[in-house]
């Protein structure tokens, strides 16, 4: 049956809410059970989820079409180089995107060839890959904080573990490097940079 010559209904129906399914539940893995409890941002949860969204129903829609494997490359490219010219965006988050591009193009574009059971496998390697990664090989992410020292006198070069022991004391910090910058022998204060790993 149709209307205005196109389909009211068809068989690919069922398989889009399958796959559709298998998507939303594996991105939900990694973006609210691995990415989130790391990295605290919401603001990237809801753009991971529509983006995963768009891109898989985009490319479940022009499947139908039949695109040759360059256009489909081409296609992914485009989705994987997403700039917010507002916000600059840290590495890991675009690498997270590119994560959740890659597996709603996954189960959005997987053929007769490619059986559920390998559809499966693959999101599962994705998801074990990522929480190695994160729990386990990740370096630590190092941090800095600038702040105003009033006690001038230990910024000297022979009184650096004094003042590296200070800092740690008042911030609660383990401080790997610290800089001095600007001093103000008038206030008697010095602007210095702590460096420090940030903790998952």
């Amino acid at each position: 049956m149709e209307f205005l010559d196109i389909p009211l209904f068809d068989d690919d129906f069922f398989k889009m809410m399958f796959r559709f399914i298998i998507n939303f539940t594996f991105l939900t893995v990694i973006i609210r059970f691995i990415y989130y409890p790391i990295a605290k941002r919401k603001d990237y949860v809801f753009t991971y989820y529509l983006i995963s969204a768009i891109v898989f129903f985009l490319c479940f829609t022009l499947k139908k079409y039949e695109l040759d494997v360059g256009m489909a490359l081409g296609l992914f490219a485009i989705f994987g180089i997403i700039r917010y010219r507002t916000d600059p965006v840290d590495i890991k988050e675009m690498t997270y995107l590119f994560v959740v591009i890659g597996v709603s193009v996954i189960n959005s574009l997987a053929n007769k060839k490619m059986s559920y059971s390998e559809i499966l496998a693959a999101n599962a390697l994705v998801i074990i890959v990522l929480v190695i990664i994160e729990k386990y090989w990740a370096l630590k992410q190092e941090e800095s904080k600038s702040i105003i020292y009033e006690n001038i006198e230990n910024i000297k070069p022979e009184n650096y573990k004094t003042l590296k022991s200070d800092l740690e004391n008042r911030t609660g910090l383990n401080i790997n490097k610290i800089t001095i910058g600007d001093v103000d022998f008038l206030k008697d204060t010095a602007k210095v940079t702590i460096f420090y790993f940030k903790s998952n």
